[in-house]
């Protein structure tokens, strides 16, 4: 069983800045495919940004490219989530989760793609 803590998460005025990280409890995090996903209030959750094992492919939803930036550390077993010129719009409950698979270059883009997943953490954007 993997544990995935996420961290980082704060109210910040619109045009800021956060950086969230997940902390995942396995020896085997340089393994995994990992991503963030969001959910609005009032809404369904949704894919935000992916990363490939090695980090070395990378995905992202059209509403955040060039905006945020997924990245991981395997040695520190974190994956991190830049989040850069926030709007309102980005408000949302954001959750890492883990795919449980054996080094793979590709990425996930689907919530039933991962195995595991995090608590959450809210990100508050004011205009």
């Amino acid at each position: 069983q993997v544990q995935l803590v996420e961290s980082g998460g704060g109210l910040v005025q619109a045009g800021g800045s956060l950086r969230l990280s997940c902390a995942a409890s396995s020896r085997t995090f340089s393994m995994y495919p990992m991503g963030w996903f969001r959910q609005p209030p009032g809404k369904e959750r949704d894919f935000v940004a992916a990363i490939s094992s090695s980090g070395g492919r990378t995905s992202y939803a059209d509403s955040v490219k060039g905006r945020f930036t997924i990245s991981r550390d395997n040695a520190k077993n974190t994956v991190y989530l830049q989040m850069n010129s926030l709007k309102p719009e980005d408000t949302a409950v954001y959750y890492c989760a883990a795919r449980n698979s054996a080094y793979t270059g590709n990425y996930y883009l689907r919530e039933y793609e991962y195995d595991y997943w995090g608590q959450g953490t809210q990100v508050t954007v004011s205009s």
